[in-house]
C-alpha cells in the first residue's frame, strides 16, 4: 500500500476506534468523557478522510451508523422508521453552507422555508400511539433497534397515555427527548448526595440514567418531562408540514415546545439561532444549539437522507463554554443530613456570561477520578447550563511539589468523627447537633418548596442560629418582633415582613409539611406520594414498613428509613410542638375523582391567605393547570391583594377573576 494511503488508513482506523468507544459511553453508559464539540471535532475529521478516500470506507465505521447499542437489560425492539442523528454545525457560516446544499440538491435559488426550534439536551425517545394509546416507548438505541422502556416512560407524568381527541390516527410514532429541568436537577441531586449516592453530571445523564432504570418506582420519583418535536411512521393522519405536525401535536396534548418559528430564509434562522443563544440561560432546560429543519415535509422527502443524516436538517450547536481558571483552594460543607461535599475555590472567571468562583467536586471519588488538586490550573463549564463543573486539570500547568487533596476524618465543623456507611460514598457527620447540620436543616425547612418561609433567606438563618434565638423548626415560631429587632440590620419593616411571612407558612399542605422534616430519601416528589397515598399526617406517622412499601415512588431502602425517622423520639416531639405552635396541616382533599378545575389553566396574582405552594397545589389536585402568564387561553385569574399587571390585563380581555374565598368554593 502507498505509504501515504496507508497513513491515511491507519488514521481512519484509529479515530473509528476512539468514536465507538465515545459512543459506547455516551449512548450506552450514559458516561461521557469528552464534550460534544471535542466528538464532534473528531467525527467530522473521519468524514474528511473517508470522503477523500470512499475506497476506505467500511460498512462498521461510526460514519455509516447511528452511534449506541441497546442495553441487554432491556427487551430490544426495530424501530419502523430509523432514527437518524443530525448533523452538526457551529457557526453562521455552516448555516448558510446548509442553506446552500438544499438548494443545491433541489436545484432552485428560491428561498427555503425553514422550521426551527432549540435542540434539547437530553435523551431521544420515540413513543408508539395504536389507535390513540401509548402501547411502546423505545429509545433511539442504535437508530434501528432500540430499548424498550414502556413501563418507565408511563411514568412521566407529562405524557398522555391516551390522545387527547375523538379521532386518533391508527398508528402514530411520536419521537421527542426526555429531559430534566435545570432547577428539579439541582435538587435531584441533593437528594442524590443526601442519600448517599454519586450525584449526576449533567441533566442530560440524570434522564437518561432515569429512564434505563430497571425498577419503574424509582423512574417515577424522577422529575421527568418529554418535549415531543417529530414522528416515525404514522397512518390515519395527513401531514404537510412541520409546523402543522407541532401543532397537531399540541392538539393532541403531547407536550412541545414554545420556542418555535417559521422562518422563511436563511437568514430568519440565523436570526432565530442568535436570538435563542441570547436566551439560553434564562431557559429553563438545557439546549445545546438549534435544530433547522426544511418546513416541507415533501421536500423533506425530496432531499432524502445519508448513511446516518438526514439532508433535510442540521443541528446549530452553540458555541463550547468553558474557561481557564486555577483552584485556590478546597473546603469541606457539610450539609443537612451530615453529608461533606468539597468544593473547589477558584479564581473568579467568566463561563458562558456568568462570573463563577465555585465547583463542588461531590466527594473524594470524584477528586481522585480528575486528580484534583489545590494549585491546579484547571478547565470549568457550566455543566447544566447553570452549574459549575470542573471538566478537568491542564496537567502541564500543575505546580512541582503539589499533594493529593483527602478530606479530613474529622468534621470541619464539630470535629466529630466523620462515618461512611456501608454501600455508600458519601461520608457523614454523625453528630445531629453539629452548627452546620443544624444550620442547613433550618434553611430547608424555611425554603420555598417546604414551608416557604420567604422572607427569612440564608443569612438570617445563619445570624438566627448564631445567637441562639432558633434551635428547632418549632422555634420560628415563637420569633417575637423584639427578638428579631436585635439581629444585626434589622428595622421594623424588614421584621413585620419576617413575622408576617411566618404567619402565613402555618397552613402547609401535607406533602410541604414532610418535605420541610427533611427525611432521608425523601424529596418534594415522594412527599407528594406520602400525601396523597394516606391523606393525613396521624396516617403517615402509624404507617409500617408494608404499607409504606405499597406507596408509589417508595421502594425497600426507603420505607424502613421514613420508618426510623418518625420512631425518633425528638422528631415526634419537634412535630407535637410545632403543632402546638398553630401550624395547621392541610390535607389534601378527597374529591372522589371530581376534578372541578379538570383542563382549567390559573394564573396566580398578588398576596394570598396561603402560601403561594399552597394555592398551586391545590389547583393541581383539583386538576387545573397553574400558568404564570396571562393569555386568552387562561380561564380564571386567582386575585390577591396588591395584584398588579396581570390582573389589569386579565380584565382587558374578560378573564373571571376569582378571590380567595370564591376560589375554594369552586374547587369544593
Amino acid at each position: 500500500m502507498d505509504p501515504s494511503l496507508k497513513k491515511i488508513a491507519n488514521r481512519i482506523d484509529e479515530l473509528r476506534t476512539i468514536i465507538t468507544e465515545h459512543d459506547r459511553l455516551y449512548y450506552t453508559l450514559d458516561k461521557p468523557i469528552i464534550s460534544d464539540y471535542e466528538y464532534d471535532k473528531l467525527f467530522a475529521e473521519l468524514e474528511d478522510l473517508e470522503s477523500k478516500r470512499p475506497e476506505l470506507i467500511t460498512n462498521d465505521s461510526p460514519t455509516q451508523r447511528v452511534g449506541g447499542m441497546a442495553l441487554d437489560a432491556f427487551e430490544k425492539a426495530a424501530h419502523r422508521l430509523p432514527m437518524l442523528s443530525l448533523q452538526n454545525s457551529y457557526s453562521v457560516e455552516d448555516i448558510r453552507a446548509f442553506d446552500l446544499r438544499v438548494k443545491k440538491i433541489l436545484g432552485t435559488k428560491e428561498n427555503i422555508e425553514y422550521f426551527c426550534e432549540p435542540k434539547f439536551d437530553g435523551l431521544a425517545v420515540e413513543l408508539i400511539y395504536e389507535n390513540g394509546r401509548l402501547t411502546r416507548a423505545l429509545t433511539r438505541g442504535d437508530g434501528v433497534t432500540g430499548e424498550d422502556v414502556t413501563a418507565n416512560v408511563r411514568t412521566i407524568r407529562s405524557l398522555p397515555l391516551t390522545l387527547h381527541t375523538k379521532s386518533p390516527p391508527s398508528l402514530l410514532e411520536v419521537r421527542g427527548e426526555v429531559l430534566i429541568f435545570k432547577k428539579a436537577f439541582a435538587d435531584l441531586n441533593d437528594q442524590q448526595q443526601d442519600a448517599g449516592y454519586e450525584p449526576f453530571a449533567n441533566p442530560r445523564n440524570a434522564a437518561a440514567g432515569s429512564i434505563r432504570q430497571l425498577d419503574s418506582k424509582i423512574t417515577a420519583t424522577r422529575p421527568l418531562h418529554m418535549i415531543c418535536y417529530a414522528v416515525g411512521a404514522y397512518e390515519g393522519i395527513r401531514l404537510e408540514t412541520q409546523d402543522k405536525l407541532a401543532e397537531i401535536l399540541s392538539k393532541f396534548s403531547l407536550p412541545t415546545t414554545p420556542l418555535k418559528k417559521i422562518c422563511y430564509s436563511v437568514d430568519g434562522a440565523i436570526e432565530f439561532y442568535n436570538d435563542i443563544l441570547a436566551k439560553r440561560h434564562a431557559l429553563p432546560f438545557d439546549i445545546d444549539g438549534i435544530v433547522i429543519k426544511v418546513n416541507s415535509l415533501r421536500l423533506q422527502d425530496e432531499l432524502g437522507s445519508v448513511a446516518r443524516s438526514p439532508r433535510w436538517a442540521s443541528a446549530a450547536k452553540f458555541p463550547p463554554e468553558e474557561a481557564e481558571t486555577k483552584i485556590e483552594n478546597i473546603v469541606v460543607q457539610v450539609g443537612r443530613t451530615g453529608a461533606l461535599t468539597p468544593v473547589a475555590i477558584m479564581t473568579p472567571v467568566r463561563v458562558g456570561g456568568v462570573t463563577v468562583s465555585h465547583a463542588t467536586l461531590h466527594n473524594q471519588n470524584e477528586i481522585d477520578r480528575k486528580d484534583i488538586r489545590v494549585g491546579d490550573t484547571v478547565i470549568v463549564s457550566r455543566a447544566g447550563d447553570v452549574i459549575p463543573e470542573i471538566v478537568r486539570v491542564v496537567f502541564t500547568k500543575r505546580p512541582d511539589k503539589s499533594k493529593a487533596f483527602k478530606i479530613l476524618t474529622k468534621c470541619p465543623e464539630c470535629n466529630s468523627a466523620v462515618e461512611q456507611i456501608e454501600g455508600e460514598i458519601i461520608l457523614r457527620c454523625p453528630n445531629p447537633l453539629c452548627p452546620a447540620i443544624l444550620r442547613e436543616s433550618l434553611k430547608h425547612f424555611v425554603s420555598r418548596r417546604a414551608m416557604n418561609i420567604d422572607k427569612v433567606g440564608d443569612k438570617i438563618v445563619d445570624q438566627l442560629v448564631a445567637s441562639g434565638l432558633v434551635k428547632s423548626f418549632s422555634d420560628f415560631y415563637s420569633l417575637s418582633p423584639e427578638a428579631l429587632l436585635s439581629l444585626e440590620r434589622q428595622g421594623k419593616k424588614s421584621v413585620s415582613n419576617i413575622i408576617e411571612s411566618i404567619n402565613q407558612s402555618r397552613a402547609p399542605m401535607l406533602s410541604q409539611f414532610i418535605y420541610a422534616l427533611g427525611l432521608r430519601f425523601v424529596g418534594e416528589q415522594t412527599a407528594k406520594f406520602l400525601s396523597k397515598h394516606f391523606g393525613s399526617l396521624k396516617a403517615i406517622l402509624s404507617a409500617n414498613e408494608e404499607t409504606l412499601s405499597q406507596v408509589e415512588g417508595i421502594g425497600e431502602k426507603i420505607a424502613p428509613s421514613i420508618v426510623k425517622a418518625f420512631k425518633d423520639k425528638n422528631l415526634r416531639k419537634e412535630i407535637d410542638q410545632l403543632l402546638a405552635k398553630g401550624v395547621k396541616i392541610q390535607n389534601p382533599e378527597k374529591n372522589n375523582g371530581a376534578r372541578p378545575l379538570a383542563g382549567l389553566s390559573i394564573v396566580i396574582t398578588g398576596t394570598l391567605p396561603v402560601s403561594r405552594n399552597v394555592a398551586e397545589e391545590l389547583i393541581e389536585n383539583s386538576g387545573g393547570k397553574k400558568s404564570s402568564s396571562v393569555s386568552k387561553k387562561t380561564n380564571y385569574i386567582l386575585a390577591g391583594e396588591d395584584a398588579g399587571s396581570k390582573l389589569e390585563k386579565a380584565r382587558k380581555l374578560g378573564i373571571p377573576i376569582l378571590d380567595w374565598s370564591a376560589f375554594c368554593a369552586l374547587i369544593k
